[in-house]
């Protein structure tokens, strides 16, 4: 027995943000100096790196748990399934409910309690719970739906990824510009016929990784040190994710039987098209190979890095036929990715 995805969808907030609305921020160095040069200079490189031109914001009246409702309700008409008949509901998210122009995060009840109340469900016996995983919770999340209906605990899961990382950065720290808000959603069922998951990876490095993400104090020198915001080391976590993700991907790869030239596309984690492209190309590598043309839908360009909402909206997009020059039909092997803080690194290999 196998589980596939039956329902998918997601929601992309529609405040959009531009690289030019970032020309007027103070940046500042980690010391809390300036930069010796423009912002001009800082964004231009940004976008070199990172890919990222536009990205989006939710709405002032939505937080992550909004945001999950409104993707949970487009995956469950998209599955055409009666959400009283969903056994689990699995939240995957990394800072909980944060309001607008506040810096308290709310995980009190969950967030799938939340999306559970919204959805307007009846049945106590559909358990909902969050995970944090940090940006791969969401395949994280698809792994536990796996785990829980192949062990016969569940027939049907909600699973979700939503984040709302614009209210939890660093105005003066420039890697704000990478981070954005979204949700997916998507609802798991057992397979009868030869599609579905076919095999995964999944493993936590928590030795000195364990930090590469973390919470920090603004770089503002007199700003408030009691108050956090997401920080991260950027060149360490590059070199971690060329290390690591290539070769789950690899393993995962492996087991399934699947040839490297039948997979048909990629999906990995939106966080740095730089960095993307070369653990493709990495991966590719381990099987002296070159990566052909459009293995690797990309969002983040106008959609930024929304965490653990990037690979579900990228899959909802791609099913939907939104990404130009892209599309999947069925029998299509696909490989999700991601890596992100813990530090984690997963993956599954999934016939469509």
């Amino acid at each position: 027995m196998k589980i596939k995805i039956t329902g998918i969808g997601s929601y992309i907030p529609q405040k959009e943000i531009r690289n030019t609305d970032f020309s007027e921020h103070v940046f500042l160095n980690e010391d809390g100096t300036p930069f010796g040069y423009p912002n001009e200079v800082v964004i231009n490189k940004f976008k070199s790196i990172t890919g990222i031109e536009n990205r989006r914001y939710a709405e002032d009246q939505y937080t992550s748990s909004d945001l999950a409702y409104f993707a949970a309700q487009r995956a469950i008409e998209n599955s055409k399934i009666d959400p009283e008949t969903l056994d689990y509901i699995i939240f995957a998210h990394n800072f909980g409910d944060v309001k607008y122009g506040t810096t308290q995060s709310d995980i009190l009840p969950s967030l799938a309690t939340r999306v559970k109340n919204k959805l307007g469900i009846k049945n106590p016996k559909c358990v909902a719970y969050d995970i944090l995983f940090g940006c791969p919770g969401w395949i994280e999340g698809v792994l536990q739906a796996n785990a829980f209906i192949k062990s016969g605990m569940a027939k049907r899961c909600l699973v979700i990824g939503a984040e709302t990382l614009s209210r939890v950065v660093d105005d003066h720290d420039r890697d704000s510009m990478i981070y954005s808000d979204g949700a997916g959603a998507s609802v798991i069922e057992a397979s009868d016929d030869e599609t579905g998951l076919l095999s995964y990876e999944s493993a936590t490095f928590a030795n000195e990784e364990a930090g590469y993400l973390y919470f920090g104090k603004s770089y503002k020198p007199d700003s408030d040190p009691d108050t956090k915001y997401i920080k991260m080391y950027g060149r360490k976590i590059y070199e971690f994710a060329l290390s690591q993700v290539p070769a789950a991907m690899k393993s995962c790869l492996d087991k399934s039987g699947i040839a490297i030239d039948d997979v048909k596309k990629i999906l990995i984690h939106q966080a740095n098209e730089k960095m993307d492209e070369a653990i493709i190309h990495r991966f590719y590598k381990l099987y002296s190979k070159t990566p052909p043309e459009n293995i690797m839908p990309m969002s983040i360009h106008d959609l930024g890095n929304s965490s653990v909402a990037t690979v579900p909206t990228l899959y909802d997009l791609l099913i939907q036929g939104k990404l130009e020059n892209h599309e999947i039909n069925k029998g299509d092997v696909v490989i999700f990715a991601s890596v992100g803080a813990g530090m984690n690194v997963n993956a599954f290999v999934y016939r469509y």
